[in-house]
């Protein structure tokens, strides 16, 4: 029995002017995949992630996921359909702590995020789930520090933890581990690689032995369109991916 898509996009075109950005994109995401996207700069891969998950609307093409048509739905209605995701640049807030953080999502994801700052012991339930992501995550030392003082390697781990109390069927990770440190790098790899199964990924990385360690299948991206797929494998054994993407890279599958 093939595993249900849980993400899928038809045919799908985003122009800005006369720039195609992302050029008649037809890709489908089974439950429990980990997926990588990978391609030179400006190919696209953070314009192909923003439309699936509604920070665009497409110039044609459509969006499916589970099944829902969410082509012209917000970011936020898929959000709480089961759809979430990491930015490049985080998208914390500075002045709350991490606990704050996780709990102010799960409040939101809860429909109670106009009282998530009521007094804790109102809602323990919420307490505990925070606190067992932060332990997830390997970050509860720094449960109550302030976001804007932490560690940019932690900012990152912490996003991960925002974006996994939205309780996603599909998590989209765009560059989590650019500009960490490398000893921090192994940490969210790790972090990543231990992620509920059930949960299908999607990995933007140019680390190409992140990539090649996490993933189970890629797709490679060429100037807005889709211009292979395969395993790990058939990807890093292609002459074509070489010669625009993975040049002479030693890549070890």
């Amino acid at each position: 029995m093939s595993p249900r898509i849980l993400l899928e996009s038809r045919d799908l075109v985003k122009r800005f002017g006369g720039i195609t950005a992302t050029d008649h994109v037809t890709f489908s995401l089974p439950e429990g995949a980990r997926h990588a996207l990978i391609g030179p700069n400006g190919a696209g891969k953070t314009t192909f992630i923003n439309l699936l998950s509604g920070v665009l609307t497409p110039t044609s093409g459509e969006i499916f996921l589970d099944g829902a048509n969410v082509t012209h739905w917000s970011a936020r209605k898929r959000a709480h359909a089961g759809l979430a995701r990491t930015f490049q640049i985080n998208q914390l807030f500075a002045d709350l702590t991490p606990i704050e953080t996780l709990m102010l999502t799960i409040a939101e994801r809860e429909g109670e995020g106009a009282s998530w700052w009521r007094p804790v012991g109102a809602r323990t339930d919420f307490v505990d789930e925070a606190v067992a992501l932060l332990a997830q995550l390997g970050i509860s030392d720094i449960a109550h520090h302030r976001v804007g003082q932490l560690a940019y390697g932690k900012q990152r781990l912490l996003e991960i933890a925002v974006a996994l109390a939205q309780k996603p069927k599909v998590l989209l990770l765009d560059e989590p581990a650019a500009g960490v440190p490398e000893h921090e790098r192994e940490q969210i790899l790790d972090v990543v690689a231990a992620l509920p199964k059930e949960v299908a990924l999607i990995l933007i990385e140019h680390d190409m032995h992140l990539v090649f360690r996490f993933a189970k299948s890629i797709s490679v991206l060429v100037n807005g369109g889709l211009f292979v797929e395969g395993t790990p494998e058939e990807i890093a054994n292609d002459p074509r991916v070489r010669q625009v993407y993975l040049g002479e890279e030693d890549v070890h599958v």
